[in-house]
């Protein structure tokens, strides 16, 4: 389990433990977190579990793959140099303590 820190739309915090090798994205619809929609289910097809991930961890998670950056260029909220799609961010011992913001709209 990895302690994963998601910051709702509200500005609700909530720390929720991802199992290993889970996506942001199913730990976060797994518990009930606001701001996740994630209508594909997980394969890079929607942009509706856009995140903004903590700059100073940027480097702890793999790049973008080509579909995630072609699909971050369709997100309905403002794209950020720390924008990434949480479908496809593994949850890793590495990402413990990561803080993820979602933003204020998905669709």
């Amino acid at each position: 389990m990895v302690n994963i820190i998601y910051v709702e739309p509200s500005g609700n915090r909530k720390t929720i433990d991802v199992e290993d090798g889970w996506s942001l994205m199913q730990g976060a619809i797994a518990n009930g977190v606001d701001g996740i929609v994630g209508e594909c289910g997980g394969s890079c097809a929607c942009g509706t579990c856009h995140c903004y991930v903590e700059e100073s961890r940027l480097g702890d998670i793999p790049p973008p793959e080509a579909a995630e950056e072609d699909m971050l260029d369709t997100v309905a909220a403002e794209l950020r140099p720390t924008s990434r799609l949480a479908c496809q961010i593994k949850a890793t011992a590495a990402l413990e303590g990561l803080v993820i913001t979602l933003p204020e709209t998905q669709d």
